[in-house]
């Protein structure tokens, strides 16, 4: 899963609010019991959308993306159904 907000929307929640709508839809519409995003390792703004929006740091994947020249060390998130209020 991937949010990319516009500079001007960056920082009011609309990011973290659209992970928590994906993260419902998927557990209400699929038998599926895990979802997981990754986001490079200084990507923290990300990193907190994630962790607001319910998801649990699992690790890091080194050297997972190759990026502008270079290989990229990628931060692993995840949430559970048991986790996740359906009705909220």
């Amino acid at each position: 899963m991937g949010v990319n907000p516009r500079p001007d929307a960056r920082g009011r929640g609309h990011g973290t609010e659209a992970q928590r709508a994906l993260v419902r839809y998927l557990f209400a519409n699929t038998q599926g019991n895990r979802v997981q995003a990754g986001t490079e390792l200084d990507n923290t703004a990300e990193q907190r959308a994630l962790e607001k929006a319910g998801f649990t740091r699992d690790g890091m994947l080194r050297g997972y993306a190759f990026r502008a020249g270079r290989w990229r060390d990628c931060v692993l998130y995840s949430i559970l159904r048991a986790e996740v209020d359906l009705d909220g």
